[in-house]
Protein backbone atom coordinates (compact mmCIF):
# COMPACT_ATOMS: atom_id res chain seq x y z
CA UNK A 1 0.00 0.00 0.00
CA UNK A 2 2.08 3.91 -0.96
CA UNK A 3 1.54 6.68 1.06
CA UNK A 4 -1.55 8.19 -0.69
CA UNK A 5 -3.49 4.67 0.26
CA UNK A 6 -2.21 4.86 3.78
CA UNK A 7 -3.42 8.78 3.98
CA UNK A 8 -6.67 8.27 2.10
CA UNK A 9 -7.48 5.49 3.97
CA UNK A 10 -6.53 7.13 7.77
CA UNK A 11 -8.80 10.49 6.90
CA UNK A 12 -11.61 8.46 5.31
CA UNK A 13 -11.69 6.51 9.19
CA UNK A 14 -11.06 10.15 10.96
CA UNK A 15 -13.81 12.18 9.18
CA UNK A 16 -16.39 9.96 7.71
CA UNK A 17 -19.20 11.10 5.44
CA UNK A 18 -18.01 12.04 1.90
CA UNK A 19 -19.35 15.66 2.12
CA UNK A 20 -17.47 16.37 5.43
CA UNK A 21 -14.28 14.60 3.70
CA UNK A 22 -14.61 17.06 0.75
CA UNK A 23 -15.48 19.95 3.13
CA UNK A 24 -12.38 19.17 6.03
CA UNK A 25 -9.95 18.49 2.50
CA UNK A 26 -10.68 21.55 1.08
CA UNK A 27 -10.15 23.20 4.02
CA UNK A 28 -6.62 21.82 4.09
CA UNK A 29 -5.87 22.59 1.12
CA UNK A 30 -6.81 25.64 1.21
CA UNK A 31 -4.46 26.47 4.22
CA UNK A 32 -2.09 24.52 2.79
CA UNK A 33 -1.95 26.28 -0.43
CA UNK A 34 -2.65 30.00 0.94
CA UNK A 35 -0.88 32.54 -0.82
CA UNK A 36 -1.17 34.91 2.20
CA UNK A 37 0.53 32.93 4.26
CA UNK A 38 3.13 31.79 2.01
CA UNK A 39 1.59 28.11 1.07
CA UNK A 40 2.90 25.31 3.01
CA UNK A 41 6.74 26.66 3.70
CA UNK A 42 4.82 29.49 5.51
CA UNK A 43 2.14 27.48 7.01
CA UNK A 44 5.29 25.36 8.61
CA UNK A 45 6.73 28.32 9.58
CA UNK A 46 3.72 29.87 11.40
CA UNK A 47 3.80 26.87 13.48
CA UNK A 48 7.82 27.39 14.86
CA UNK A 49 6.87 31.13 15.14
CA UNK A 50 4.36 29.88 17.66
CA UNK A 51 6.37 27.52 19.43
CA UNK A 52 5.75 24.56 17.55
CA UNK A 53 8.65 23.92 15.63
CA UNK A 54 9.61 20.30 17.33
CA UNK A 55 6.08 19.45 16.51
CA UNK A 56 5.72 20.55 13.22
CA UNK A 57 9.66 19.54 12.13
CA UNK A 58 8.38 16.00 13.27
CA UNK A 59 5.27 15.93 10.63
CA UNK A 60 7.98 17.68 8.04
CA UNK A 61 10.74 14.92 8.85
CA UNK A 62 10.95 11.20 7.83
CA UNK A 63 10.37 10.24 11.76
CA UNK A 64 7.43 9.30 13.40
CA UNK A 65 4.97 12.22 13.72
CA UNK A 66 3.99 14.10 17.10
CA UNK A 67 0.47 14.77 17.76
CA UNK A 68 -0.71 18.34 18.07
CA UNK A 69 -3.83 19.41 20.75
CA UNK A 70 -6.46 21.34 19.65
CA UNK A 71 -5.71 24.23 21.69
CA UNK A 72 -2.36 24.15 20.34
CA UNK A 73 -4.18 24.27 16.34
CA UNK A 74 -6.00 27.23 17.96
CA UNK A 75 -2.41 28.65 19.23
CA UNK A 76 -0.55 28.08 15.81
CA UNK A 77 -3.11 29.39 13.71
CA UNK A 78 -5.17 31.61 15.34
CA UNK A 79 -8.56 31.83 16.76
CA UNK A 80 -9.64 33.82 13.89
CA UNK A 81 -8.53 31.44 11.23
CA UNK A 82 -9.68 28.83 13.07
CA UNK A 83 -13.20 30.35 13.23
CA UNK A 84 -12.83 30.88 9.44
CA UNK A 85 -12.14 26.91 9.38
CA UNK A 86 -14.96 26.07 11.38
CA UNK A 87 -17.59 28.35 9.37
CA UNK A 88 -16.59 26.85 5.96
CA UNK A 89 -17.10 23.10 7.66
CA UNK A 90 -20.34 24.55 9.97
CA UNK A 91 -18.78 23.41 13.35
CA UNK A 92 -17.48 24.73 16.29
CA UNK A 93 -14.36 25.89 16.45
CA UNK A 94 -13.07 23.47 18.96
CA UNK A 95 -14.13 20.85 16.42
CA UNK A 96 -13.02 22.60 13.92
CA UNK A 97 -9.21 22.32 15.64
CA UNK A 98 -9.67 18.67 16.30
CA UNK A 99 -10.50 17.95 12.96
CA UNK A 100 -7.15 19.93 12.19
CA UNK A 101 -5.27 18.08 14.86
CA UNK A 102 -5.92 14.85 13.56
CA UNK A 103 -5.50 15.52 9.87
CA UNK A 104 -2.52 18.29 9.34
CA UNK A 105 -0.09 16.24 10.55
CA UNK A 106 -0.86 13.37 8.35
CA UNK A 107 -1.39 15.50 5.33
CA UNK A 108 2.06 17.52 5.94
CA UNK A 109 3.62 14.44 6.67
CA UNK A 110 2.31 13.08 3.61
CA UNK A 111 3.34 16.07 0.95
CA UNK A 112 7.17 16.38 2.61
CA UNK A 113 8.83 13.23 1.36
CA UNK A 114 11.99 12.64 2.44
CA UNK A 115 11.61 15.73 4.68
CA UNK A 116 11.25 18.36 1.66
CA UNK A 117 8.60 20.82 1.77
CA UNK A 118 7.69 21.23 -1.81
CA UNK A 119 6.47 23.93 -3.73
CA UNK A 120 4.56 25.07 -6.98
CA UNK A 121 3.62 22.08 -8.88
CA UNK A 122 5.15 19.57 -7.27
CA UNK A 123 2.56 20.33 -4.37
CA UNK A 124 0.03 20.81 -6.85
CA UNK A 125 0.35 17.89 -7.87
CA UNK A 126 0.30 16.00 -4.59
CA UNK A 127 -2.71 18.02 -3.67
CA UNK A 128 -4.14 16.54 -6.85
CA UNK A 129 -3.17 12.55 -6.35
CA UNK A 130 -4.62 13.25 -2.96
CA UNK A 131 -8.04 14.41 -4.12
CA UNK A 132 -8.33 11.57 -6.42
CA UNK A 133 -7.36 8.74 -3.77
CA UNK A 134 -9.97 10.16 -1.76
CA UNK A 135 -12.30 11.03 -4.18
CA UNK A 136 -12.08 9.20 -7.27
CA UNK A 137 -11.49 12.37 -9.53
Amino acid sequence: MGFLDDITNGLKQQVGAEGAQHGLLDVVMGLINNPQVGGLAGLVEQFKSNGLGDIVSSWVGTGQNQAISPQQIQAALGGDQVQQVANQLGVSSDQASASLATMLPDVIDKLTVNGQIPSGELLAQGMSLLRGKLFGG
